[in-house]
């Protein structure tokens, strides 16, 4: 057909990548290359990995488990899920999880307007190998401040702690 644009590669090898905190993330799709501001994020981390309770005022986040086990919680909801598993974390509902497999886990995360990824731009390094940063431990008061009040300039809220055990 004339006129109709191509299709565009933007997920490659040579992805973005970036140390967010004590996993590995890869941009396989920016926020900025589209129109419609998706995200596309491949996370891995390791095995006891929690973010914080909290909730995305701003976009709905959705969860596709590629390898290992995950505790997540959702609003008053717990379950464990494995490869295959997709979730919709709605945005304004909390949620939070934790990997539960020895082996760590990997997932990807889509979101549709950016805000997400540009927290995890904000807050990261780039990775200068491709694999797991050496783990920073557990956060000091100070660190869990700066987050949060980094988190709420993309529109992201910690209302509780991560999840244990």
């Amino acid at each position: 057909m004339t006129g109709t644009p191509s299709i565009q590669t933007v997920a490659s090898k040579d992805s973005k990548r970036i140390w967010f905190l004590n996993s590995l993330v890869h941009v396989r799709v920016g926020t900025a290359e589209g129109k419609d501001g998706l995200s596309v994020l491949d996370h891995r981390a390791r095995f006891g990995d929690s973010p914080p309770m909290h909730i995305h005022h701003t976009e709905d986040e959705v969860f596709h488990i590629l390898e290992g086990e995950f505790r997540f919680v959702l609003a008053n909801e717990t379950a464990h899920y494995g490869p295959g598993a997709v979730l919709l974390a709605p945005k304004g509902v909390p949620h939070t999880y934790r990997v539960i497999s020895a082996d760590g886990g990997r997932w990807i995360t889509i979101t549709a307007h950016g805000d997400f990824e540009k927290f995890v731009r904000a807050m990261g390094r780039e990775a200068e190998r491709d694999e797991l940063p050496v783990p920073i431990g557990p956060p000091s008061p100070e660190a869990i401040s700066r987050l949060g009040a980094v988190a709420a300039k993309f529109g992201i809220e910690f209302v509780g702690p991560p999840l244990e055990h």
